[in-house]
């Protein structure tokens, strides 16, 4: 049976930012297919989970939020309950056996089935155009689907198949289209973003993208994540460098840094060419900012392994870092390596570089104190404003805390002055104004 329209549907989304970029694709159809978008699943009369299936514990809370949404189905309160995304992309046959209280699966980017599915119809003159479930002055591009890497511990390419750019000029549509909902900040992601073009026209094309980009009329800041090391184009250093719209910023995963655990990941790199990357990264682009993450606890990682990675850390000294705990993936190559590394340990390793990360990002915060920054507000809460600077990405990096008396506009840039910090945050006056 399908629901009429004016039907109410709230969309939960889970797992990483491009999850989000497709719920806002797919909330964008429902709504001009006049149904009313609900935050609350519990006022809905359909809900629709995009789920994530990247590692053990998305995956575990992908299904506790599909169980707790049956739950609600039981009891009456919601009609209809659909699921869509990586976990159901990889895994729909177990999950139709083990959850049938589910009406419909869907995998990854179905959102025509979807729409059809409620009662409506798709509507492809809007492709690109999107409704944010966050505040419009940010938003992430994604610039392609997929990935071609073959990462002996990832799942990405069973979720979400082999590397596909969006064409140049349909990424230049919708950026237009989300500077004219207000955004000033693009957040550039995909799998891989470096591989950006290959596919369409046989080169790495990204430095021609972020240049095109940067000519849009209201975006002021484009930053770019999910950088690959063994292919880094080297163009794109000289973009960052010279286009002052491009922060100089970089998230770029390395994983891991000595040979045995590189090459047992099937990382396509070694540990002599990632440090001359980094250094050659931080000759050409001044003042770069570098993010990076690492799994620890890889069934081939040694304490030696470990010990030298601690090293590399402690010695590179990275403005931001994540630290994942390995998780053993079904029919991914590293799978035949068992998950010989206790948990107990593999939250010891996490721990002990997230420590000395802290102490690292402490350390660099001190020398902030008495700058000056440019910052975005981002919110405010409690009296107090919260912004970001290009030192800063959404949702996984610090934050600039302003205290003021003044009235502040959300998603408008302001000069400040650093005046103190804490591990992660600064804290900051505005930026005297001068008669």
């Amino acid at each position: 049976m399908r629901i009429k329209h004016k039907d109410k549907i709230s969309v939960i989304t889970l797992g990483c930012s491009k999850n989000t970029v497709d719920s806002e694709r797919l909330l964008n159809q429902l709504k001009v297919n006049d149904f009313r978008i609900k935050s609350d699943p519990k006022s809905a009369d359909t809900v629709i989970i995009n789920t994530c299936g990247f590692i053990e514990s998305a995956k575990q809370e992908s299904i506790d939020t599909i169980l707790n949404a049956t739950e609600l189905k039981k009891r009456g309160k919601i009609k209809k309950v659909i699921v869509a995304g990586c976990l159901s992309e990889r895994y729909k046959d177990d999950l139709m056996k083990e959850i049938p209280e589910v009406d419909s699966y869907f995998g990854t980017e179905k959102f025509e089935e979807i729409v059809n599915e409620l009662g409506g119809e798709f509507k492809y003159d809007l492709l690109g155009e999107r409704m944010l479930t966050s505040p419009s002055h940010s938003a992430y591009l994604k610039i392609s689907e997929g990935c071609d890497n073959p990462c002996s511990f990832c799942a990405i390419p069973l979720m979400r198949g082999l590397h596909k750019s969006t064409p140049m000029d349909q990424l230049l549509r919708e950026a237009e289209y989300l500077a004219s909902q207000g955004t000033k900040e693009l957040v550039i992601i995909g799998q891989d973003t470096t591989d950006y073009g290959k596919d369409i026209d046989g080169k790495r094309n990204l430095h021609e993208l972020l240049n095109k980009l940067s000519e849009i009329n209201g975006i002021e800041w484009i930053r770019l994540m999910y950088a690959y090391p063994s292919h880094f184009p080297v163009e794109i250093m000289d973009e960052i460098n010279s286009n002052p719209k491009i922060v100089k910023y970089l998230d770029m995963p390395l994983q891991h840094i000595t040979d045995n655990c590189l090459k047992s990941m099937r990382r396509g790199i070694s540990k002599r060419r990632t440090m001359e990357l980094i250094d050659t990264l931080k000759s050409r682009i001044d003042g770069l900012i570098l993010r990076t993450t690492f799994i620890v606890g890889y069934p081939a990682e040694t304490e030696k392994d470990f010990n030298e990675l601690y090293d590399f850390v402690r010695d590179t000294r990275f403005d931001r870092m994540g630290v994942f705990t390995y998780s053993i993936e079904d029919k991914t190559p590293s799978f035949i390596l068992g998950d010989t590394v206790p948990e107990e340990e593999k939250e010891r390793r996490r721990d002990a570089l997230m420590e000395l990360q802290k102490e690292i990002s402490n350390e660099a915060n001190s020398a902030m104190v008495g700058k000056e920054l440019k910052v975005l507000t981002d919110r405010f809460e409690n009296g107090i404003y919260f912004a970001r600077s290009y030192r800063d990405a959404p949702e996984v990096d610090g934050e600039v805390i302003i205290e003021t008396g003044e009235k502040l506009d959300i998603g408008s840039f302001f000069d400040v002055v650093v005046t103190g910090h804490d591990e992660y945050d600064l804290y900051a006056n505005l930026k005297p104004k001068t008669i």
